[in-house]
C-alpha cells in the first residue's frame, strides 16, 4: 500500500509530516489521522440512512477511549458501547449523551450497574443470570426502570483468532440459545415492571473478513424469535449484532468495505422478517476497531541495531509491547516503514524489536526497509485500536502521548505520562 509522502521524502499523517510531529510531541507517539476516523464513521452511518433503516452505529470505546475521541464519535452522530465505570466516567467528561450509552460487561459490578441507573444510560446489555438478579434487586431499591438487551451466543464461530471468539457455546459472554438460558432469561423479564426488554444482541467474534457468520447469526437469532414470539408473545424492537468488521493490518488483510457488511446485514434481517412476519427491528452495530484503527499510526525512534550475520538482523525502537501488547498477546501482525526514508530503495530484511525486558517483545519479524540508521523514524501502521487502550507500565515505562491531526493542524490530546506519574500512587512502607 503506498502511503502519503511530501517534497522530502517523508511520511505525512493527515497532511502533517511525521517527523514534525515526531520532534514536537516526541516518541513514541500514537498519531490519529481525524478525517480518517470521520470518514469510517460515516461509512456506517450513511449506509444505513441510505437503505431507509433505523439503526444505532455504537462506537465500542474499549477499542480507545479519551475524551476527545468521544467528542469525534458525538459530533459524527454514534452512540456508545461503554464496558465499566472508566468508560462510562470518560463519556460523562465529554459531555456525550447518556441516553445514547450500551453498558457490556461478563461482570458487572453494583457499582457500575448503580452509576449506569443513576446517570440514565440508554440501555444495559444483560450477561448472565447473576446480573438479572442484581438489576432487579437495584431498580427495586431506586424506583427506577431501564431497557435492557439480553446477550445471547448463537453457536457461531467466526473465522478469526481463538483468543477473541464470542459468539461459539462456550463463552464467558451471553446466555446460550441452544441450551435454553436464552429462553429462560427471556421468561424472566417478560412483563417485568421495571426492566423492559427491547431485544437481543450478540456478538460473533473480531477482526472478520467474510458476512457468512453475521448472516448465519441473524438466522439463528430469528430461529429462537419465531419460536419465542408464538410461545410468549415476544417481539423484538431491537436487534443488535455487534462488530468485529476486519480492518488491513497488512497486505495480506482482504477486509470488505465497510458499507458491504452494513449491506449484507440489513439485506438479511429484511429477508428473515419478512419470510417469519416480523416487524422490521431496529438494527444495532457496535463498530469499534473498523472506525479508529487505520487512523492511528505510532510513531518511534530507533535506537540499537543488533547484526547477527547470517542469522538475522534486530532493530530496537523505544517503545514495544508498553503501547502495542497485541503481537505479544495475539501474534498480531503490522506493516511499518522508515518515516524519514520513505522513497529510499529497500535494501534488507530487518526484525522491529521492543526495549522490554522480554524475548517476546517483536513488534514485526520481517520488515523490508532502506538501509536504516539509528536516529531514524519508524511508522507502525493501523495502530488505532488497542493500542492507548491496551498500553501498560510493564518495565516502569511511562505510557506514550497522542495527537489528533485534522485539517493540516495537530492538537495534544492525551500527555505522555512522567516517570513521577508511574510512581504517585506508591506508597512507602513503614514498620512499626
Amino acid at each position: 500500500m503506498r502511503r502519503p509522502t511530501n517534497e522530502r521524502g517523508h511520511l505525512t499523517i493527515g497532511g502533517i509530516d511525521a517527523t514534525v510531529l515526531a520532534d514536537t510531541y516526541g516518541t513514541p507517539l500514537y498519531v490519529y489521522d481525524v478525517e480518517k476516523i470521520r470518514e469510517n464513521a460515516r461509512s456506517f452511518v450513511r449506509t444505513f440512512e441510505a437503505l431507509d433503516v433505523k439503526a444505532q452505529v455504537a462506537y465500542a470505546s474499549k477499542a480507545f477511549s479519551s475524551i476527545a475521541m468521544l467528542q469525534v464519535a458525538k459530533e459524527e452522530g454514534l452512540s456508545l458501547d461503554v464496558v465499566s465505570q472508566g468508560e462510562m466516567y470518560t463519556a460523562i467528561e465529554a459531555d456525550f449523551p447518556p441516553e445514547k450509552m450500551h453498558l457490556h460487561g461478563n461482570n458487572k459490578s453494583v457499582e457500575e450497574l448503580e452509576m449506569a441507573i443513576d446517570m440514565g444510560i440508554g440501555c444495559i446489555v444483560v450477561d448472565n443470570f447473576y446480573e438479572l438478579d442484581l438489576l432487579e434487586a437495584l431498580l427495586k431499591e431506586k424506583e427506577k426502570r431501564i431497557d435492557v438487551l439480553l446477550r445471547v451466543t448463537p453457536g457461531i464461530e467466526a473465522h478469526t483468532h481463538d483468543y477473541i471468539l464470542t459468539g461459539q457455546e462456550d463463552s464467558k459472554f451471553g446466555f446460550d440459545l441452544s441450551n435454553g438460558q436464552a429462553e429462560a432469561a427471556l421468561k424472566q423479564l417478560l412483563h417485568h415492571d421495571q426492566i423492559l426488554l427491547k431485544g437481543l444482541h450478540c456478538h460473533i467474534g473480531s477482526q472478520i473478513f467474510e458476512t457468512d457468520g453475521f448472516i448465519m447469526a441473524v438466522r439463528k437469532l430469528f430461529d429462537a424469535l419465531e419460536g419465542w414470539r408464538d410461545e410468549h408473545g415476544f417481539i423484538p424492537e431491537v436487534m443488535n449484532l455487534g462488530g468485529g468488521f476486519g480492518i488491513r493490518y497488512t497486505s495480506e488483510d482482504e477486509p470488505l468495505p465497510l458499507n458491504m457488511y452494513v449491506n449484507e446485514l440489513v439485506k438479511e434481517v429484511k429477508r428473515q422478517a419478512y419470510d417469519r412476519d416480523f416487524e422490521l427491528p431496529e438494527i444495532w452495530i457496535e463498530p469499534g476497531r473498523s472506525i479508529v484503527g487505520d487512523a492511528g499510526v505510532t510513531l518511534y525512534s530507533v535506537g540499537s541495531i543488533k547484526r547477527i550475520p547470517d542469522v538475522r538482523t534486530y532493530i530496537a525502537v523505544n517503545g514495544g509491547m508498553t503501547d502495542n501488547l497485541r503481537p505479544a498477546l495475539y501474534n498480531a501482525k503490522y506493516a511499518a516503514a522508515v518515516a524519514n526514508r520513505m522513497n529510499e530503495p529497500l535494501c534488507e530484511t530487518v526484525s522491529i524489536a521492543g526495549k522490554c525486558c522480554e524475548s517476546g517483545d517483536m513488534l514485526i519479524w520481517d520488515l523490508e526497509v532502506p538501509e536504516i540508521q539509528s536516529g531514524d523514524l519508524l511508522a507502525t501502521f493501523s495502530t488505532g485500536a488497542y493500542g492507548y487502550s491496551m498500553a501498560n507500565h510493564y518495565n516502569r515505562f511511562p505510557k506514550a502521548a497522542v495527537v489528533f491531526v485534522e485539517n493540516g493542524e495537530h492538537q495534544l490530546v492525551i500527555q505522555r505520562e512522567s516517570y513521577q506519574d508511574t510512581t504517585r500512587f506508591d506508597l512507602p512502607y513503614t514498620r512499626g
